[in-house]
């Protein structure tokens, strides 16, 4: 299965990353990939992007390397009522608005308040994707939180990183069977994204791609198997 883009890379503006998007763009053109999309993370993260990072990124050219740059963010998930990071941002000027929970920004409580905090976050429309909802670390009843995702139309991601042997997170491969299994039964879409700190990582999807394969899910629920259908699920809401 050939993925045409990647939605979920930080620049040296996320403070703990390592490349600029030119590099990015050259890499991912290097590989044959269509799109990717900048999406630094939001101003709670230390260390992290000003606000003024978001409004600038208009200046970034739509086209790097023959490859389409769409502009974003990772928002950061900052109490349980679902209240994201970015009130200053003005998302309506962006392409992809990720929603995920970082420790950093949120000490994680329980199942039931980690899964509510997430599916409040997906009430702003321009919440298009929830991040990596894999780390055993922050507790969450899947099926809950993909049945809300598919009721409004935002992408579930499916993180390479974290599948990587490297990961600091715990249990992702266990948590994304799960997660898989309940897309499939409610019929949720997908994006699988790399979250590169770094852009030799652009593109490198195999270990999200081989737990696809083993559970044998559906390439109609991967949304960035062709550029036209990820747009329409980004945009869905949006209409």
């Amino acid at each position: 299965m050939k993925l045409v883009a990647d939605c979920h890379l930080h620049t040296i503006s996320s403070g703990h990353a390592y490349s600029t998007i030119n590099e990015y763009a050259l890499e991912a053109s290097e590989k044959g990939l269509e799109l990717i999309a900048m999406t630094d993370h939001g101003p709670r993260m230390p260390g992290s992007a000003h606000i003024f990072h978001f409004h600038n990124l208009r200046v970034i050219p739509s086209c790097i390397h023959d490859v389409e740059i769409l502009k974003g963010i990772e928002g950061n998930v900052i109490d349980f009522d679902g209240s994201l990071d970015t009130d200053d941002v003005g998302l309506e000027t962006l392409d992809v608005v990720i929603s995920s929970f970082h420790m950093p920004c949120l000490k994680p409580g329980n199942k039931q308040d980690n899964t509510k905090a997430l599916i409040n976050s997906m009430k702003n429309k321009y919440v298009n994707i929830i991040g990596h909802p894999d780390d055993g670390r922050i507790d969450l009843d899947h099926e809950e939180l993909v049945r809300a995702a598919a009721q409004m139309g935002v992408l579930i991601e499916v993180n390479n990183s974290s599948l990587r042997p490297i990961s600091f997170r715990l249990g992702a491969e266990e948590n994304y069977l799960r997660v898989l299994e309940a897309c499939q039964k409610h019929g949720a879409n997908i994006i699988v994204n790399t979250d590169s700190h770094i852009h030799y990582d652009v593109g490198e999807f195999d270990e999200a791609l081989e737990l696809i394969k083993k559970v044998g899910f559906p390439k109609e629920l991967i949304a960035n198997t062709s550029t036209e259908r990820l747009k329409e699920r980004l945009f869905l809401r949006r209409r």
